[in-house]
């Protein structure tokens, strides 16, 4: 298992800067690379991918006996609970726990139109959009076409840059619009899951495609910002709260269900500069730990 490092954008302080925060991998992350790079979780894949299953287990995270699991998993993961709009014993279930709000206060948000900001609590990387780029996705690798599964629309964003942010269990898991504009409406793409039988290869291919959504914001200064949801293995239901819409800097775009998850921005060319410690850090394969409403870059003129 391969050890996590990463920057935290909130440190300012000289000693931390000088080296990366390790970490170890979320449970979830140690549980997927032991069903895709072993034997024996490859046996058990495919019935795990089964909609029964996952509709099962999203299931029991929505009733009251799931709760038993929350004092375990806030102890393990030290949250400061008088950022929950929640008392903790006002929980019903798991889910209700994992979806849960923050004060506002707890999560300011950058007002300042010129600034780019994290539409959530994440590990960011930033790569530059070429023809060659691919980029790894919850254990799959996509190129921005793939991910997108419209090559017209990809070649939109070619020369622009991907804003990858990589949300762990412990993170809080509602996003937000990160500029004032006009919403399209969501454009669902369905999980896709080919296995073949393990017994006969111990290396055998596995294909996978996580479900998400994604929309694109029309706004005022940084042209069409391409947002996308991508769930996790089995449950992580994306909720998005609007259609078609005109939104807000800030306002809630919509949150993840139980499980890990991601957050992808797509920006056009010469629309954004983006920090220079998260250019850095994504340059040497580092990641930068981010807040949601955070400024991650500038605005070009």
């Amino acid at each position: 298992m391969i050890d996590v490092y990463y920057y935290d954008k909130a440190r300012n302080d000289e000693d931390f800067r000088k080296l990366p925060q390790k970490g170890k991998p979320s449970g979830q992350d140690q549980l997927l690379e032991k069903l895709y790079t072993t034997r024996l979780g490859r046996i058990c894949l495919k019935p795990l991918t089964c909609k029964c299953v996952s509709s099962g287990i999203g299931s029991v995270m929505n009733r009251s006996i799931s709760l038993l699991a929350v004092p375990v998993f806030m102890k393990l993961y030290s949250f400061d609970v008088e950022e929950f709009e929640k008392k903790s014993h006002e929980f019903t279930s798991y889910n209700d726990f994992f979806e849960r709000k923050l004060k506002k206060e707890a999560r300011p948000v950058d007002m300042t139109p010129s600034h780019l900001i994290s539409p959530c609590d994440s590990k960011l990387s930033v790569y530059p959009i070429t023809d060659d780029l691919r980029v790894d996705v919850k254990h799959t690798n996509y190129s921005v076409a793939s991910l997108l599964r419209d090559p017209q629309l990809a070649k939109k964003y070619q020369g622009g840059l991907l804003c990858l942010f990589r949300l762990t269990v412990d993170d809080y898991h509602r996003y937000c619009y990160v500029s004032d504009g006009y919403k399209t409406t969501n454009r669902v793409i369905p999980g896709v899951y080919h296995t073949v039988n393990p017994i006969a290869n111990d290396l055998y291919p596995i294909y996978k495609e996580n479900a998400r959504q994604y929309s694109i914001l029309r706004t005022p200064n940084m042209g069409d910002v391409l947002q996308m949801q991508v769930g996790a293995l089995m449950v992580g239901k994306i909720v998005n709260l609007h259609e078609k819409a005109k939104v807000l800097r800030g306002e809630e775009m919509g949150y993840f269900e139980f499980g890990g998850s991601t957050v992808i921005l797509l920006l056009e060319k010469d629309r954004v500069v983006v920090d220079e410690d998260i250019w850095e850090h994504s340059q040497n394969g580092f990641e930068t730990k981010v807040r949601y409403g955070e400024k991650i870059g500038i605005v070009k003129e």
